[in-house]
């Protein structure tokens, strides 16, 4: 595709543009900084919430995670709490005082997780589900938007083009690995999707290691290799007792491997340049 004639005119780069910086709460992610979001999958227990949350803001976490809706490709999978699970994010949220980031499936999640949710997520299943994408654009919150796993970079962008079309620059890419032939591994963690990206466009991308590979044992040193090549931040799943998660144990960091990665990642990323407790860097404006 010729850059010059971008199919995505509001989510593009431009010459002399800065990289954009999106601000949750009283954070910012993209140019200039690294930000890590850490936490639970799913929201299973107000104990396994409690853990993983401390865990991740002892690994120095700016921002939490933790889902209260599933995307599951089996029917009889754990589907997430739901409504049920809204009570236990607010008191993690109030407790750490940091934002919340958790997915939505439907539209009319979106009033149910309001008073919770700081940056609702599309997930890689819904990556075309312009509806959502449009009523996310509405909500009045940071969008982050997770890529498809057999979309391409520019079908990607496009998903983002309805949020911004639809009234919204705050959004957040999130590259969370492809389908590809090989089956060593979860996903194909797709990194050179970092820098083209970030060429193509001006919104921040994060990556996904734990989605990405599917295996905890790969996590560490594709967070390392997302930061070395770039990426504005890395989101990670955490669980206390990861053989007895109800989603996703496999690529559930313990809280001590968290910590640990996190003390990496704070290292790379000042070797680098970026400031890591999410404030912006005097010379980067706000988008």
């Amino acid at each position: 595709m010729d850059e010059r004639e971008s199919p995505y005119k509001l989510v593009a780069a431009s010459d002399g543009q800065s990289r954009s910086l999106v601000r949750v709460g009283d954070r910012f992610v993209g140019a200039g900084t690294f930000t890590l979001v850490a936490g639970a999958c799913a929201v299973e227990t107000p104990e396994q919430l409690a853990a993983a949350c401390e865990a991740a803001v002892v690994a120095g976490a700016t921002m939490l995670r933790g889902d209260l809706f599933k995307h599951r490709t089996s029917p009889y999978a754990f589907q997430g709490l739901g409504a049920d699970g809204v009570e236990m994010v607010a008191e993690q949220r109030r407790r750490f005082g940091l934002p919340w980031v958790a997915e939505v499936l439907d539209p009319r999640h979106l009033e149910l997780v309001a008073d919770v949710v700081d940056v609702v997520r599309v997930g890689a299943r819904n990556m075309q589900h312009f509806e959502l994408l449009k009523e996310c654009a509405r909500s009045g919150k940071p969008v982050m938007i997770k890529r498809g796993f057999s979309a391409t970079i520019d079908e990607w962008l496009l998903a983002a083009e309805y949020v911004a079309a639809s009234g919204s620059l705050d959004i957040i890419l999130c590259e969370r690995g492809i389908r590809t032939f090989e089956p060593s591994t979860r996903n194909t963690l797709d990194l050179s999707a970092v820098p083209v990206v970030q060429r193509r466009s001006h919104l921040p991308v994060l990556v996904d290691p734990s989605h990405g590979t599917g295996s905890r044992a790969l996590v560490e040193p594709m967070a390392l290799a997302a930061a070395a090549a770039g990426a504005d931040g890395v989101m990670v799943d955490v669980h206390p007792h990861p053989a007895s998660a109800r989603c996703d144990g496999p690529q559930a960091l313990l809280p001590g491997e968290l910590a640990a990665l996190g003390a990496r990642l704070r290292e790379l990323a000042v070797w680098t340049g970026r400031t890591v407790d999410g404030r912006a860097t005097p010379a980067v404006k706000e988008a």
